[in-house]
């Protein structure tokens, strides 16, 4: 299954993602801010990322912009799991990097369900 890296400042929404896909069968690091994102993806390979957006330090439209210009995650798919519903951040996201957005709560069949269709989109 795929090597995840799940960014968001909440402690308990992280552990929620890495329960939900760690039952379906994934690797999931954590990390609190993109920061600490760019730290990890510097040390290992991801197969796809989730983040929130709105995060102390660097939020998620300026890491996702960051980590895309980053040769080994060009073609990543980055899925954003936040509270934001505006078009405006969507856009954003879309032109940083973002292939996807899920709004919070999150159902976990539905989390689930997006990260399997982006994995099988970018899998050779």
């Amino acid at each position: 299954m795929a090597k995840i890296l799940a960014v968001d400042d909440q402690l308990v929404m992280r552990q929620m993602v890495s329960v939900v896909l760690e039952k379906a069968g994934h690797t999931v690091t954590t990390a609190e801010d993109g920061v600490q994102g760019l730290a990890a993806a510097r040390k290992e390979h991801f197969d796809l990322i989730i983040s929130d957006v709105n995060m102390p330090n660097m939020g998620g439209i300026s890491f996702v912009g960051k980590i895309k210009r980053m040769e080994a995650y060009q073609y990543v798919p980055i899925l954003m799991l936040t509270t934001e519903s505006s078009q405006y951040r969507k856009d954003k996201a879309r032109q940083s990097g973002a292939s996807g957005w899920l709004t919070k709560p999150f159902d976990p069949p539905r989390l689930e369900n997006a990260v399997n269709r982006l994995i099988s989109k970018t899998a050779h």
